[in-house]
């Protein structure tokens, strides 16, 4: 049996995670903004799920709760860092607030709680992180800017954090899902003022969107329960076929442009030698 913390457990992948590891006989501490949208689950699954309430972006209040969850159930072996939404809008139409709030929910809010779990998965010299990222943390995209920063932010913390603890014993998986039918682009979405200048970049971006069939987030719990009973889970860990194509793709055009202009580039160090 694992224990788990998750949050974002309201709705989408947090929520499907949670009842996959709740029936298959796991403990999960489980957090929302609001407790109430949990209550089903405390009436399943009883002593054996933890509902707490919590903005990740409370880092005091992340604190708490992780500390709530590891003493009411004596260990955390899987933390899953999910609680996020999307911001759509073009850059020039962010507004301070809109991009603070962005990078203060997706990437300060994990980085608190996996500063939270941090001591209590060292002391006991066993864990994974699960941070939740997307494709978007690979690639950027029109009228995805900030949001694009914030999983870019996330991937380059997680990437550094994987090396720091593995000696401590202390696994990081970064996952990185394709298009699923949660509400990240419906409900939980925010959107700016849009700019008419850019409106002819936004047809285009909602034309390729409406192309694609999101598939069903249900088919990633087996995934996910796979991932954390590995004993070597992978750093980074696609869910569903289609990041594969965009990953290949940005990367053979990323080599291209880099060899393309190593001309340039190398003229910003020392001579080579004849």
């Amino acid at each position: 049996m694992k224990t788990w913390f998750i949050t974002g457990a309201s709705r989408g992948f947090g929520r499907i995670w949670a009842e996959a590891a709740l029936e298959r006989g796991d403990q999960v501490a489980a957090t929302a903004r609001d407790r109430r949208t949990l209550e089903d689950l405390t009436e399943a699954y009883g002593d054996r799920i933890l509902p707490l309430t919590l903005d990740v972006t409370d880092r005091p209040a992340v604190f708490d709760a992780v500390s709530r969850a590891a003493t009411a159930f004596g260990r955390l072996d899987v933390v899953v860092n999910n609680a996020g939404y999307g911001l759509f809008g073009m850059v020039e139409e962010t507004t301070e607030e809109q991009a603070r709030s962005q990078l203060e929910t997706n990437f300060f809010g994990a980085l608190w709680v996996t500063q939270a779990a941090l001591p209590v998965l060292r002391a006991q010299g066993t864990g994974h992180l699960l941070q939740v990222s997307s494709i978007g943390g690979i690639g950027a995209f029109p009228t995805l800017g900030l949001y694009n920063a914030s999983k870019w932010a996330l991937e380059g913390l997680s990437e550094a954090l994987s090396a720091e603890v593995a000696p401590l014993g202390v696994k990081v998986t970064i996952v990185e899902p394709g298009p699923y039918g949660t509400d990240w682009s419906g409900a939980s979405a925010e959107h700016t003022a849009p700019i008419e200048a850019y409106e002819q970049v936004r047809q285009a971006r909602r034309a390729g969107a409406s192309t694609r069939t999101p598939d069903d987030p249900a088919l990633t719990a087996g995934v996910i329960l796979q991932l954390v009973d590995s004993a070597e889970p992978p750093l980074r860990l696609f869910l569903g076929p289609y990041p594969y194509r965009i990953a290949e793709t940005l990367y053979e055009m990323r080599l291209a442009t880099w060899h393309d202009w190593r001309w340039l580039a190398e003229q910003a160090g020392p001579p080579r030698e004849a």
